[in-house]
């Protein structure tokens, strides 16, 4: 009837309204699923943290399990395990009780293997050994630093020419000298070294007597030693007669010049171990060690270099 609403059909605003509400429905359910997606995507995924505390676990069981220390108790003429069962006994323990194995394997560890504690991070003894290990890298750091630096000075002091010269050695270390170079020396070699030390410059009376007089105290000085070393001899003797036997035989040997040429090049190599382990006691080690101008040097080339540093990490720590 004419006046009368139809329910059946629904005003045009409401419908307009229904429809705009749905569109921003739609709009806030897209929005918030790029949202989540973008929070994802800014956060490392989980098996990219898994991968990275996996390879530092596998680096650090192989450094754990080469290092030769034990694993598990072993009965007397049990066979020793290989690698792999060391590597496996390993993961057991950590798996177990990380904070054990961090504390009993820690100074075996690198930085690099510390990812495998971090879930420890809150711990305090955690944070203590994760400590001591960075500590130490940075100390076999610094010692590397130093032997550089060293090795730098070694080799500016050879292109000097005055600090390993024959002289100079032999005046610091005159009971090497002698059991490598003096000993064997013939007197026409001893006058000529005379006569190449007179001739090394123009000198007064009152060098002439310092010259002097430094050469009785280092006569002395070798008197002394060679005293030394001879008590230290007699009593590591165990019979007379075999120190007599030895004694003979020595002097009884006249080695050739290629065996003295040799000798020479021992006597030299063992002057540089010497300086470079910081044993030359009247030379100021703290102006190479601490000097940064060292770090910009070329040091010669590679091979050179490991004449003087192919030694294990082992033998660095007696170099404090």
């Amino acid at each position: 009837m004419w006046g009368e609403i139809d329910e059946g059909h629904k005003p045009v605003t409401s419908a307009i309204f229904e429809a705009q509400t749905r569109k921003e429905d739609d709009e806030m359910v897209q929005a918030t699923d790029i949202s989540a997606r973008d929070m994802v995507s800014s956060q490392p995924s989980k098996p990219q943290v898994q991968e990275e505390v996996s390879s530092s676990l596998t680096s650090m069981m192989q450094a754990i399990a080469t290092s030769g220390s034990p694993v598990k108790s072993q009965q007397l003429g049990e066979p020793d395990l290989t690698v792999e069962e060391k590597k496996e006994v390993l993961m057991e323990q950590y798996k177990a009780k990380p904070l054990v194995f961090l504390e009993r394997y820690h100074v075996h560890m690198k930085p690099d293997h510390l990812e495998a504690f971090s879930h420890l991070s809150s711990d305090c003894r955690a944070q203590y050994y994760c400590t001591e290990v960075q500590k130490r890298a940075s100390s076999s750091a610094n010692r590397t630093r130093v032997r550089n630096h060293r090795y730098a000075a070694l080799r500016a002091l050879q292109r000097e020419g005055q600090y390993f010269s024959e002289e100079q050695m032999r005046f610091r270390e005159p009971l090497l000298y002698e059991q490598y170079i003096g000993q064997y020396l013939s007197e026409e070699e001893i006058l000529q070294r005379s006569e190449e030390a007179m001739q090394k410059g123009p000198g007064s009376l009152a060098d002439l007597l310092i010259d002097s007089y430094q050469e009785r105290q280092l006569q002395n000085r070798l008197q002394d030693e060679q005293e030394r070393q001879q008590c230290a001899e007699e009593e590591e003797e165990e019979e007379e007669e075999e120190e007599e036997n030895e004694e003979s035989r020595q002097a009884e040997w006249e080695p050739t010049a290629e065996e003295k040429a040799l000798l020479r090049e021992e006597f030299l190599s063992q002057m540089h171990q010497r300086f470079l382990d910081g044993k030359d006691k009247d030379f100021n080690y703290s102006e190479v060690d601490e000097n940064p101008d060292y770090d910009n040097l070329d040091i010669v080339n590679r091979d050179a270099e490991d004449r003087y540093f192919d030694e294990d990490e082992e033998d660095e720590e007696n170099m404090e």
